[in-house]
Order: structure tokens, then sequence, then C-alpha cells
């Protein structure tokens, strides 16, 4: 096979594993998830989850949050972790969308990398499940699991890892490639343990364990 062949074999094979597979961050609005990935840098999903409720009951609206004290900001979000920038970017975040686009969150990469705290991640994670466009998110289990498997070859720079990707995954695939890239890591393809691979459904086409 060569890389797309194997992505979709990839694809086809954790779909069947994963078909409940979607972004693991709780959000009903866009500007939401904005917050929520910012705070998931550094912090599990599970607990940013656990923290937005008490952020977005407090400051529902986006003119709201982009008014609200930063210290009252960090004060919610501390226990994500780095709560001073974290706090700083949303404030900011929110300043910019409520000045600058009108409470609406943007579409294009352009716009979307033009608000505070916003990187490339955030921007396709938006792009992908806001607006279902082709996107291609390289969060840590994209990264190492690519690497891993060998569609990607010794390449751990975010924006290199989703440049090289977008060369070999269907664009209509590359944003669900990802959450099952996620599942898959944090069930089976683990970083903190030895890989499953005993019980892992792509053993037979993965690089790594066919060295194994």
């Amino acid at each position: 096979m060569n890389k797309t062949e194997l992505s979709i074999e990839i694809y086809n094979r954790l779909r069947q594993e994963y078909p409940a597979s979607t972004c693991t961050l709780d959000y009903d609005e866009a500007w939401k998830l904005l917050v929520s990935v910012r705070l998931a840098a550094q912090c599990t999903d599970e607990r940013v989850n656990r923290i937005v409720p008490q952020l977005f009951e407090k400051y529902p609206t986006v003119a709201a949050l982009a008014a609200a004290p930063v210290e009252d900001i960090e004060a919610i979000v501390r226990p994500c972790g780095l709560g001073k920038s974290k706090a700083k970017d949303i404030s900011l975040c929110m300043k910019m969308l409520h000045d600058v686009y009108h409470d609406e969150v943007p579409s294009t990469m352009e716009d979307l990398l033009k608000l505070p705290g916003v990187g490339r991640k955030s921007a396709n994670l938006v792009i992908g499940d806001v607006y279902g466009r082709p996107a291609i998110v390289t969060d840590t289990h994209c990264i190492r699991l690519t690497n891993r498997i060998g569609l990607v070859d010794g390449i751990t720079d975010p924006v290199k890892v989703e440049k090289a990707l977008w060369q070999i995954i269907p664009p209509e695939l590359g944003n669900q490639f990802c959450h099952y890239m996620v599942d898959h890591g944090r069930e089976v393809c683990t970083a903190r343990t030895t890989p499953h691979c005993d019980r892992c459904v792509l053993a037979d086409i993965c690089a790594s364990s066919n060295k194994a």
C-alpha cells in the first residue's frame, strides 16, 4: 500500500472500532469550543469539561466574557493550569470576537489565526467540527500515532506533520481521521505505557508493530 491507501485503511478500521468518535470537549456554541480548546493545553479534556460550565454560567455570551475582569476568569480556570496566560488569552480572544467579528467565530484559517491564543490546531478543530470543512488537527496523539504507524517519518513539529498529512489523507476524511487518532491513542496506542499492540486493529499494517 502507498501512504494514501494506508491512511484510508486506517480510517476504515478505526471507524469500526470507534463508531461514536467525536471531539471530546463539550460545547454547544463555536466560541465555547475556542475557550475550551485554549484551556485544554497541557490539561485533560475531562478536566476542562468539568471547569467550563462554571465559566459559561457566569459569562454566558461572548460579550459577557469579553467584559469580564481577567482576574475573575483566572480564578475560575486556574484548575486547568497556566491560569494567568490562559485567562489573558481568553479575555483578548473574546474582546476581538466581540469588537471585530460581532460575536461570530470566523470560518477561515486566516481569520482564526488572528485571534489571541488560537493556533493552527485550534483553528483546524473549529474549521472541521464547527464548519464541517476539511481539516487536520495535529495534536499529540495524531503526531505520535502517525509516526508510529508510518504515515510520517520522524516528524514531530505539528505544522510539518499537518502539511505531510494533507498530502496523504483524502481531505474529506482528515477531520474524523484525527478524532480516531485521539481515541486510539488513549485506548490502545498509549504514550505513557507500552502500546497495546496485542489488541490493536492496526497491528498488521503498523510499521512499529511489524518491527517488534
